[in-house]
């Protein structure tokens, strides 16, 4: 008579394949990845720069929000008129506040400061400040610019304030999503202004 080896519980069976295929999994993500660290010869450097990659791309998209916000329940215009600002040093500024209206369906055009334009063409005036400072990214050497502070305020076309709001960089917990771009950061301060949620 042959003995018959006692059979392995269920759950020790289903434990033993979650682990084969956990391990699986992992080796799999390894050879997937490029410069993977098993063909390495310094391991540990392919690891640290995967997570210094890791923790560059979540700084540059952390949290922004907006701050200080009024906003007095008018009606929304039709379209938005925004006052043009030559101290504002970012090119990307204005671009990235007409791409945000746009995406309330709100057309904007740009004129200069003290151009006057009829009621008719410019039933709202959106006028902006923005502070530029310089620093390094994490990981680099090279100093960069970012917007450091924003503020947007939005008057009808007897100048009356209609809403404002703003961002600043140091609201934010240890000032993750400096990096971030300029859109980025201001989207929550057009929310504000246009519809009183700081978000």
């Amino acid at each position: 008579m042959t003995a018959v080896a006692p059979r392995r519980p269920a759950a020790e069976r289903a434990r033993r394949w979650r682990v084969i295929a956990m391990i699986s999994g992992a080796g799999m993500a390894i050879v997937a990845l490029p410069g993977c660290a098993l063909l390495s010869p310094m391991p540990t450097v392919e690891l640290i720069k995967a997570s210094a990659g890791a923790a560059t791309l979540a700084m540059g998209q952390g949290p922004t929000h907006a701050s200080q916000t009024v906003f007095q329940e008018a009606p929304r215009p039709a379209r938005i008129c925004i006052e043009y600002n030559r101290s504002v040093a970012l090119p990307e500024f204005v671009p990235a506040l007409m791409a945000e209206l746009r995406a309330y369906d709100l057309p904007s055009r740009v004129y200069e400061a003290g151009a006057r334009p009829t009621e008719a063409d410019c039933p709202a005036w959106l006028r902006y400040q923005g502070l530029q400072q310089w620093d390094r990214p994490p990981l680099s050497d090279e100093m960069r610019p970012y917007l450091a502070q924003a503020t947007l305020s939005l008057h009808d076309a007897n100048g009356h304030l209609m809403a404002a709001s703003r961002y600043d960089s140091q609201d934010a917990t240890l000032s993750i999503g400096r990096w971030a771009s300029t859109r980025l950061k201001l989207a929550p301060v057009v929310r504000a202004l246009l519809t009183g949620d700081e978000g």
